[in-house]
């Protein structure tokens, strides 16, 4: 479980060892490693990544950080659960959207990504969609490996006002 830049990290360990997890939950990640600089505030970033337009100053591999380009189909088989937010005015949707697309088109079929419209990169615009967050976040890894009573696990997407 990580979100933001805990994000990356969860999904770039994601997409290079699948076998290492049971399920994940990658929150308003940051995986678009080549094209982060040019949504939302990610230009601000350039300064800790670097320029992702001249990859030898980049601190980071782009062929490993380069996270929603290369979701394994190994991953397939591991349930994700993504949630994100329109509204995130710092990691744009479309890094989580991005690695969604990716791996539906590979098969995946445990996928959710959840994103939504109100709040902000924290995701929840009141306290009862925190709290909804919070619980799905815990609940979905629990229900996706047969720890608990089982939901329906297919891929979706949902939105939520």
């Amino acid at each position: 479980m990580g979100g933001s830049n805990g994000g990356l990290l969860v999904g770039a360990t994601f997409v290079q060892r699948p076998d290492l997890f049971n399920a994940v939950v990658c929150q308003v990640p940051l995986l678009d490693m080549r094209r982060y600089s040019h949504l939302l505030a990610g230009a601000s970033w350039m300064a800790e990544y670097g320029d992702p337009d001249k990859p030898e100053e980049m601190g980071l591999d782009l062929e490993v950080f380069a996270v929603s380009e290369r979701p394994s189909p190994a991953c397939t088989t591991r349930p994700c659960f993504s949630p994100t937010s329109t509204r995130d005015d710092r990691v744009h949707p479309a890094h989580a959207r991005k690695m969604a697309a990716r791996m539906l088109a590979q098969g995946h079929q445990l996928l959710v990504l959840r994103e939504t419209i109100e709040g902000g990169h924290g995701g929840a615009a009141d306290q009862r969609t925190a709290r909804d967050d919070a619980g799905a976040g815990v609940h979905f890894p629990l229900a996706a490996t047969g720890r608990r009573a089982r939901r329906d696990l297919r891929p979706e997407i949902e939105y939520y006002n």
